[in-house]
């Protein structure tokens, strides 16, 4: 039986899947560290989802009817 083939996040090499590899998912050192470094310099991005907070704080906010036409800004208006 073959051990399947996954390809490194990182650099896309083809790498055997196995318990040998310390780095797996990523084929290498130098690749599990480019994708940690991307993480840290906030590259990369887990979407959040917006509370009831988020709409609800009311402070230095305008009202915005969110199910009408997108306002126009008076100044980019030609």
């Amino acid at each position: 039986m073959t051990k399947p083939q996954v390809k490194c996040p990182t650099c896309q090499k083809k790498k055997v899947w196995s318990s040998d590899n310390p780095f797996r998912p990523f084929c290498s050192e130098r690749c599990k560290l480019i994708d940690l470094g991307a993480w840290a310099n906030e590259e990369y991005q887990i979407p959040e989802a917006k509370s009831a907070s988020d709409y609800s704080s009311g402070e230095n906010e305008e009202h915005v009817d969110r199910d009408g036409p997108i306002p126009q800004d008076p100044e980019t208006m030609h």
